[in-house]
């Protein structure tokens, strides 16, 4: 999920926001009532937003925290905590002011430098969280990626004005900053996050629509309504408790059973009849999730920056029939992917150059692996990684399938038990091949899925970027739009990075997954929004 164009998902720091699928759960303390039961995996990490880029933290996170600005159910921005954020001229320092009347769930004030403190904390390099990259456009950022810092070093950027006031000065004009900051890494933090941060990602203290009650892990995280919550759209039930799954399928028959009340995807054994399946309510509609696999970038005979790389990709991405998958083993829940976005999302393309390496081209496939095998010879087996407990073990099967048919050579699947053993084993870069990634947007913007994914800035740990690509024209070309002020100018930016990274496939986009998910019968309300998530405050049952 991480960031989330979030990313969320993002999202991740995304909801990347990559996916996580979620065997069965402990029963909730609360359950009954007006508390709606949720399908999620275990974090991949403790609940601290700075370092949450996944769906089985952000989903939480979302709901425990609320930023400057908050995203409606079709992604258009609108102020929550602040009041205003104001642009000098070209765009290079805004001005934000609080609303009064904002606390966190232990009564504190939110001011204005629990956001300022927040983001430094999660920009310092010494304090190893995840969506560090999120703040790179804020001045000292650089200062703060330096050895030897104690991790209480400020972004020199930041200047707070009074509780109610504070100044963010840029590296480069970024037009997108007022929407990005609706991101879960954008969250303000209390004082007492400081003195004990292991202890505050157990029991997180938040500002949001919902308060943290208790995490048993591997069961259940419990969230009750926050009945001090300021915002204007107020929760229409008493909590949300999420039960933590290893198996889709265990979940789907406990929303048959009326034993779980949502979730955000449909196993792939139930694609076909979920939408006429009279024991739930169905949910199916284009989405903004786009899937991919990711191989790392200097991968032996893959690299991105060579020419026999850039051929093993292109010849692998077009033995690879996208429609066949989505028609027969996602039953047509899905869209075959034609660029790096998502439908929904403004800027999103059909058409751009070198798309062609997207599309189905057997023939083509062998001319472009014969080339590559004339520069140097490759004998390996290409695994494709992922978690066994998100229902893409038939997608991957048909992945390999289809590879190893076309281009003759040796592939295999790689399930690892749980999204959280997976997710670790991507981000300690332990992976040697192909691995599943994802991602659900943070904000609604092209900048989250490709500046967040692929720009230098956000590799090597320091986001979302899991595969360590590093291409200098897509960092300037993704500085330059988000400095351009014309929506126009801005996406042809973002159309000429996505025409090299289909030309280097640093990652390989699948297709995009559908808003799709399931009901309990009973549930009012149940509705998806633009990131692909049940909109949970609105249910009631």
């Amino acid at each position: 999920m991480k960031k989330k164009a979030i990313a969320v998902v993002a999202g991740a720091c995304a909801l990347g926001m990559l996916l996580g699928g979620c065997g069965a759960a402990g029963d909730s303390s609360n359950a009954g009532g007006n508390v709606i039961t949720a399908y999620n995996s275990e974090p991949q990490n403790a609940l601290i937003p700075g370092n949450t880029n996944e769906t089985g933290g952000g989903k939480v996170g979302q709901l425990l925290f609320a930023n400057l600005v908050r995203y409606d159910s079709k992604g258009d921005t609108k102020m929550e905590v602040a009041e205003s954020i104001e642009p000098n001229k070209d765009a290079t320092q805004y001005t934000v002011k609080l609303k009064d009347g904002w606390k966190f769930t232990d009564g504190t004030p939110v001011t204005a430098e629990s956001f300022t403190k927040s983001w430094s904390y999660t920009a310092n390099a010494k304090n190893a969280q995840k969506c560090s990259s999120f703040f790179s456009m804020i001045k000292g950022y650089d200062d703060l990626q330096k050895d030897g810092l104690k991790g209480d070093e400020q972004l020199s950027g930041l200047k707070v004005i009074d509780d109610k006031t504070f100044t963010v000065d840029l590296d480069q004009q970024d037009s997108v900053f007022p929407i990005k900051v609706g991101y879960l890494a954008f969250a303000p933090l209390p004082e007492s996050f400081y003195k004990d941060p292991k202890a505050f990602g157990e029991k997180p203290v938040g500002n949001g629509m919902y308060k943290f009650d208790k995490w048993d892990h591997n069961s259940q995280i419990v969230l009750t309504k926050n009945a001090d919550y300021k915002g204007e759209e107020q929760p229409k039930n008493d909590g949300v408790t999420f039960k933590i799954y290893t198996s889709p399928d265990s979940a789907y028959a406990d929303v048959q059973a009326g034993n779980l009340d949502v979730m955000d995807t449909v196993p792939a054994a139930d694609t076909k009849t979920f939408e006429k399946d009279p024991s739930v309510e169905a949910y199916n509609k284009a989405g903004s999730v786009i899937q991919t696999f990711t191989i790392p970038a200097n991968m032996k005979h893959w690299e991105t920056n060579t020419e026999e790389g850039q051929l093993r990709r292109q010849a692998l991405s077009m033995a690879i029939d996208r429609q066949q998958i989505v028609d027969k083993v996602l039953n047509g829940v899905g869209t075959p992917a034609t660029d790096f976005t998502a439908p929904v999302i403004p800027g999103y393309s059909k058409d751009l150059k070198n798309g062609k390496y997207l599309k189905a081209n057997p023939t083509e496939a062998k001319k472009l692996w014969a080339k590559a095998e004339a520069i140097a010879k490759w004998d390996g087996t290409l695994t494709f990684s992922f978690n066994a407990d998100g229902g893409a073990q038939p997608i991957y099967d048909a992945v390999v399938n289809q590879v190893k048919n076309t281009l003759g050579i040796k592939a295999a699947t790689n399930p690892m038990p749980t999204f959280q053993e997976f997710r670790n084993a991507v981000s300690d870069r332990k992976i040697d091949g192909a691995f599943r990634t994802g991602w659900q947007p943070d904000y609604p913007s092209a900048e989250n899925y490709l500046y967040q994914l692929y720009d230098s800035d956000a590799a090597d740990g320091n986001g979302s970027n899991d595969g360590d690509y590093k291409n200098a024209e897509v960092d300037e070309l993704l500085s330059k739009a988000a400095a351009a002020t014309n929506t126009d100018e801005q996406i042809d930016l973002y159309h000429q990075t996505e025409e090299i990274l289909l030309e280097q496939l640093p990652a390989v986009p699948l297709y995009y997954s559908n808003a799709d998910g399931v009901a309990a019968k009973g549930v009012k309300g149940f509705e998806m929004d633009w990131q692909n998530q049940p909109i949970y405050e609105n249910m009631t049952k």
